[in-house]
């Protein structure tokens, strides 16, 4: 995540459950809740010298609930209390519960120091019939679990929250739990928005996330978090975990079924990601697929009247493009005194690519202030949702997890010589319009290059050993997490079933009744969607 034309995965609850009304809400911080204090996060924040690198010596793999080591973890009861009233935003608390669930900071090392994972839910309204519960997570990383329960909390009304206690965590580094922000407000201002990064663009970041976290960075790795959700799992009291994840949640619920496939309930992973990527090679398949976006909502464009891309169907694209990039000479002035550059601008515009059609006439008024009126006001609004900017210029931690979270999972490794110049080949290749601005932005997002320690997670393809089927969706037209993607984790896990939506739009389970029906069936029933299942977009 170097320069904002970043084509991370925004959380899912944002682009598909409420493209409009959220799409700041879920990067909007720690939604008025302090973070816990916890002893490795006070100590990483005032201890940690500039220059120090922590790097855990690997010890015996955790066996979960039973390791000895781990059973005062696996044994607590939650204390639930009424959630904390947010002052900056108006949601309806009062059906929620909120808790803080206890779990080590390294779990090849359990006395070593703990972190408290906050954790919200929304009781089934029909108790005599639960289930269970079902915990979400939005995607990012650095999406909150937290805030899109109690942001959302419609998004799961009917069927399933009759039957399930609703229940969202922030994972480690994430708004509630020992959130990472490296940067203050100013300096991210231009570090986002830079159409000229420098070569220290990168180590700015590592250098401030190190001097205030170096004890936490090495831990708040996905493979911890899965780690930590079979601790939540225990701690709710439910003998089988039932899961959905979107977006970058499909990764955190695939490793899960790595490390505890006996513990695998029923999961639902929407938007999918393959492990079996590396970093590099991901952000060149996912430009790929934002390239087709924007090629389709061009061509959507000039059958419309107005549209600032013309009438021709073939130029549209590139004449798009070409003002986007061109705002680097000409940036935009907007009415708060603020500057719309290129990088913000191509941010505001992937941002509305992530929701599909029902996005596109919001998308095609903003490009009509900016391009024919000179006003860049919409568009940066549009880039500050997604940067997790409020309206007045406070960060969420949202950026800083999204970099910490990947370079802990093993995104380290990065192409050099010719290796990077076929890299920059490919790239170039399939997605010439969004990767042009910088493409070695494009393809170190995020710029794990200098992080400073290195991880030793690898890319891998997940081979789950769980008896449970598990149910895998995709998108044929997901610009963030490709169709083929889902293709290949479902080959991936052996015991898990494809799901398809056909339409434009990240994730699918709220833009498509289809896919709501058949995946409420598979939580609540155990009925696992035919294989070869296709659904339209509503």
């Amino acid at each position: 995540m170097t320069t904002r034309t970043s084509r991370r995965a925004l959380p899912a609850a944002v682009a598909a459950l409420a493209t409009t009304a959220l799409l700041a809400g879920c990067t909007s911080g720690s939604g008025g809740r302090a973070a816990p204090t916890t002893a490795a996060a006070t100590s990483a924040t005032s201890a940690a010298a500039p220059g120090t690198t922590a790097s855990p010596t690997p010890t015996a793999k955790p066996t979960g609930a039973a390791d000895p080591a781990l059973k005062t973890f696996y044994g607590q009861q939650l204390a639930w209390a009424p959630c904390p009233k947010d002052p900056q935003n108006e949601a309806d608390t009062s059906a929620l519960q909120c808790a803080s669930l206890k779990v080590p900071l390294d779990y090849t090392a359990p006395a070593t120091g703990t972190l408290d994972v906050a954790v919200v839910r929304n009781p089934a309204t029909k108790a005599d019939q639960r289930i269970g519960s079902l915990l979400l997570n939005p995607g990012g990383p650095g999406g909150s679990g937290v805030q899109m329960v109690t942001y959302s909390p419609k998004d799961f009304d009917g069927p399933v929250h009759d039957r399930y206690d609703i229940v969202g965590f922030d994972p480690r580094g994430v708004a509630g739990t020992s959130p990472l922000k490296c940067l203050d407000d100013q300096a991210r201002d231009g570090w986002l928005n830079t159409d000229a990064p420098g070569d220290d663009h990168g180590k700015q970041l590592a250098d401030a996330c190190q001097a205030k976290y170096a004890q936490v960075l090495p831990f708040v790795g996905t493979r911890n978090t899965a780690r930590d959700m079979d601790v939540l799992r225990a701690a709710l009291g439910d003998q089988k975990l039932s899961y959905l994840g979107m977006s970058y949640g499909t990764y955190l619920g695939s490793l899960y079924a790595e490390e505890f496939p006996d513990r695998v309930g029923r999961l639902v992973l929407d938007g999918a990601t393959s492990p079996s990527f590396s970093l590099v090679q991901h952000n060149i398949e996912q430009s790929a697929g934002f390239e087709r976006a924007l090629k389709a909502f061009a061509a959507d464009c000039v059958t419309k009247n107005p549209c600032p891309l013309g009438t021709d169907a073939a130029r549209a694209p590139q004449k798009l493009a070409d003002f986007l990039d061109g705002l680097k000479d000409k940036p935009l002035k907007t009415s708060k005194g603020r500057t719309l550059t290129s990088s913000a601008a191509w941010t505001g515009v992937l941002t509305r690519l992530y929701g599909g059609e029902k996005a596109w006439s919001g998308l095609r008024n903003a490009l009509g202030w900016a391009m024919v009126r000179d006003k860049g006001d919409d568009l940066l609004t549009l880039a500050d949702g997604y940067n997790g900017r409020d309206k007045d210029g406070r960060y969420s931690e949202s950026a800083d997890a999204y970099t910490a979270i990947h370079c802990a999972d093993g995104a380290t490794d990065a192409p050099v010589g010719e290796q990077l110049q076929a890299a920059l080949t490919d790239l170039a290749a399939k997605a010439p319009l969004v990767s042009k601005h910088d493409p070695l932005s494009s393809l170190f997002d995020p710029d794990c290059r200098i992080w400073p320690f290195r991880a030793t997670e690898k890319p891998h393809a997940i081979k789950s050993t769980a008896a449970a089927p598990i149910v895998v969706v995709g998108t044929t037209g997901d610009p963030a997490t490709p169709y083929a993607w889902a293709e290949k984790l479902t080959a991936e896990l052996g015991n898990a079933v494809l799901l398809t939506r056909d339409g434009e739009g990240h994730t699918a389970y709220g833009a498509s009744k289809c896919v709501r029906a058949s995946v409420d069936a598979f939580l609540l029933d155990g009925t696992v969607p035919t294989a070869g299942t296709r659904c339209p977009t509503d």
